[in-house]
């Protein structure tokens, strides 16, 4: 995996000026694009698409302190007006194109990135590989927005407006794996950016024969692999943790890539007061 983030790094750099196809790489590369991204985003900290914006703002702020046309410049770093270029421009550096020229800076540069392996996974991962055919999550959904550290205060208020018969209706459902009151985040960003929206369900897994009660949302499943991860210790800071060491640790060691659908947490088992949680972390891969 660090071979194919690096090889994607050169191409960003070999066509800041043009359309990227991160698509067509990722194939070249033989993986996916949703898989590349991910990767990124959990590596680089920061989404691929803002690397890029950063990186071709940087590059373009040679092209500003020189004497071109800024409209001409614009075009040539894909913006159709020097509005767009502005903003663009100004977001990264702080400052529009014509003030940089003017007084030399602010500057704010993103240096090229590199990646490399480091020696870690000291501590082993509790995981276990399952196939399951297709399922449905059943429950309750909304729309809230993604936060990687820390509760989700969003999430927090959502669970917090259910009643508790709620929370019992739902576990009688529960008819297959991942067992018990689940936590489910869909329709995620592919570039997993902070503040961005996600679909999140509070619900149970059902089988496929199961029919959606009245008055739930539902999640269709197809059939496939999942890496499931066990964590324990305070909550929900041992869960972001472990959920990190994934691409830190696990998808750079073993044959497995991430596939697009829901991520699932089960909470089999938590202190009174949710300091403390034992919970499995369901991620959809297929084989690299």
């Amino acid at each position: 995996m660090i071979a194919e983030l690096n090889r994607l790094v050169e191409y960003v750099e070999q066509h800041l000026a043009e359309e990227i196809d991160i698509a067509g790489l990722a194939s070249r590369l033989g993986t996916t694009e949703y898989h590349l991204r991910r990767m990124f985003s959990s590596l680089a900290g920061m989404p691929l698409s803002e690397y890029v914006r950063r990186r071709r703002m940087a590059v373009a702020a040679a092209d500003v302190l020189g004497d071109g046309d800024l409209l001409g410049i614009a075009v040539r770093y894909g913006y159709g007006s020097t509005e767009a270029f502005n903003r663009a421009f100004r977001s990264v550096h702080g400052a529009g194109p014509g003030d940089v020229r003017r007084d030399g800076g602010p500057l704010r540069t993103q240096p090229h990135l590199r990646f490399r392996l480091t020696v870690e996974g000291n501590t082993p991962m509790d995981t276990r590989i399952a196939d399951r055919p297709a399922f449905r999550l059943v429950g309750h959904s909304t729309r809230v927005p993604l936060i990687h550290e820390g509760a989700n205060p969003h999430i927090q208020a959502y669970i917090a407006s259910l009643p508790a018969t709620e929370h019992a209706r739902l576990k009688e459902l529960s008819d297959t794996e991942p067992a018990g009151l689940l936590q489910v985040s869909a329709d995620v960003d592919p570039d997993y950016a902070e503040g961005s929206e996600l679909t999140y369900l509070h619900g149970v897994a059902v089988t496929e024969a199961t029919p959606v009660p009245d008055g739930l949302d539902a999640i269709e499943v197809p059939a496939g692999t999942w890496a499931v991860f066990r964590t324990e210790g305070p909550y929900p800071a041992a869960l972001q943790a472990t959920w990190a060491a994934t691409a830190t640790d696990w998808f750079p060691s073993n044959p497995w890539r991430l596939r697009s659908g829901p991520s699932i947490v089960a909470v089999l088992d938590r202190a009174a007061d949710l300091s403390t949680a034992t919970c499995e972390l369901w991620m959809p891969v297929e084989r690299a």
